[in-house]
């Protein structure tokens, strides 16, 4: 039952309201002045209150301001006399949800009612999404102890309440997106907009109207006035998600937002000013598409402000086991199962296995192995076709360099019987050119660079070695 509270100086005015009220099922409490009301706003919880204009003691203007000086949080109604309606207005800009002209009409009271409640609940929940967003998106949503995993964690504690601008670079399914909402909602501008934008997603016709807005008949098809990323993320932060995919074209136009912080619609001449902070993010390495060409070099100067990398999984192995706790607590309390075990044959293949798709490749992966799986054990089985190639091999290890592939000369220990030091050589060429071809997406040129060959001399290892890539 929502309660009221009715400060009026009035008697008849506070006994009509009261009795009404109640008579619709409110609790209403009462008060005569400005001071009395006040007090009963700091010591009981209210969902309302009605507040006259003019008060002993404490004007109305007196209480709006104290409470919200005291965040009481609640709206409040200004009841006023018609000859002072502009200072009823005035007490809008105070925080008042609304105001009401005596004589009123008690039916119409309660929509004024009706409409204030649903502002503040909408509201409660609006400030409850928020929490549960920072919370989200605090460190515990980051899953690794892996030294690299620290040294990103480290970085961001340090970034985070800043407004400089950040390059995210990771392969596709890192987790740069997550990294991004992290830093947002770990900084002093998480209680406003995170707003992301996929660069890669939109055609270079659109970029410019869907980033700085347009105004209504700036183009044919423009009926309306629209808002665009930037305006939307004013006091916030906008992530520029696939960087490296912006048309060159427009790289320039970026550029000097990423400047001044301001930029006109299309088909405006008005400039607009933002407070946004920028952060940016992208599968390439920006760095080389600016060698080669492909990407302004006075625009990646001034996006790597502050450059964060996040490794690939297979770089930190040490956190697959976390990472497969984390995802299967998460999809099992989600799908309603209990008691879910994972075969140990399984997560030692997951340590051997290159995982081309990342963090992403393993959620979606043990998502569908929840859905599918009916008795509560996950065996090597339940894992798709692509994983069998490397079931029963020794897990890779982790070194300072890197990740070190099974049969790599660091890992190999010579069995007493001997070897066939050929043979061992041929599939260790055979598992890194895989490995270089999978992560240069088939680009063999790409891949001839990671293992540091020419592209004439990667083709002939791959006829040689007959493999089918």
């Amino acid at each position: 039952m929502p309660h009221i509270l009715v400060i009026d100086d009035d008697l008849s005015v506070r006994n009509i309201l009261g009795d009404f009220l109640q008579t619709k099922g409110f609790e209403v409490s009462l008060a005569g002045d400005g001071e009395s009301g006040m007090d009963l706003l700091q010591e009981r919880k209210f969902d309302l209150f009605f507040v006259d204009l003019v008060l002993p003691r404490m004007g109305g203007l007196e209480v709006l301001k104290k409470a919200a000086s005291l965040n009481i949080g609640i709206p409040a109604i200004v009841i006023t006399g018609f000859g002072a309606i502009q200072s009823a207005v005035e007490t809008i800009k105070l925080g008042a949800f609304d105001y009401i002209t005596k004589p009123f009409v008690l039916d119409e009271l309660l929509l004024v009612i009706q409409r204030a409640l649903d502002f503040s609940k909408l509201k409660k929940e609006n400030l409850s999404l928020k929490r549960q967003l920072k919370h989200r998106y605090d460190f515990q949503g980051l899953v690794g102890n892996s030294l690299q995993m620290q040294e990103v964690y480290g970085l961001i504690r340090k970034v985070s309440d800043t407004d400089a601008t950040i390059l995210i670079e990771g392969e596709s399914g890192t987790g740069k997106e997550l990294i991004a909402k992290t830093i947002h909602y770990n900084s002093s501008r998480s209680t406003n907009a995170f707003i992301p934008f996929n660069c890669a997603a939109i055609p270079k016709d659109l970029l410019e109207s869907e980033l700085f807005g347009h105004e209504r008949g700036a183009f044919t098809g423009a009926i309306n006035t629209r808002i665009g990323r930037f305006e939307r993320a004013n006091g916030g932060t906008i992530l520029l998600d696939e960087i490296g995919e912006l048309h060159p074209s427009f790289q320039v136009k970026l550029l000097r937002v990423l400047q001044e912080r301001e930029f006109e619609r299309v088909g405006g001449s008005k400039t607009i000013k933002v407070d946004v902070r920028i952060l940016a993010a992208t599968n390439k390495n920006l760095e080389m598409e600016t060698k080669a060409g492909n990407f302004r070099e006075d625009l990646f100067y001034r996006l790597n402000v502050i450059p964060l990398q996040i490794p690939p999984l297979r770089n930190r192995l040490e956190d697959i086991p976390l990472l497969t706790d984390y995802f299967i607590n998460i999809f099992a309390k989600k799908r309603k199962k209990e008691n879910v075990r994972i075969d140990q044959k399984v997560i030692d293949l997951f340590g051997h296995y290159p995982w081309p798709g990342n963090v992403r490749e393993m959620e979606n992966l043990i998502e569908r192995i929840l859905i599918l799986n009916e008795d509560g054990m996950i065996t090597l089985e339940d894992l798709p076709q692509r994983f069998q190639d490397y079931a029963g091999l020794p897990p890779r290890q982790t070194t300072g360099l890197g990740t070190v592939p099974a049969g790599s000369a660091q890992e190999l220990i010579l069995p007493d019987e001997g070897a066939n030091l050929n043979n061992l050589v041929e599939d260790m060429e055979k598992n890194l050119i895989k490995q270089a071809m999978q992560r240069a997406l088939g680009v063999k040129s790409k891949a001839a660079e990671l293992l540091g060959l020419k592209r004439t001399t990667l083709l002939e290892k791959i006829k040689k070695l007959e493999l089918d890539l």
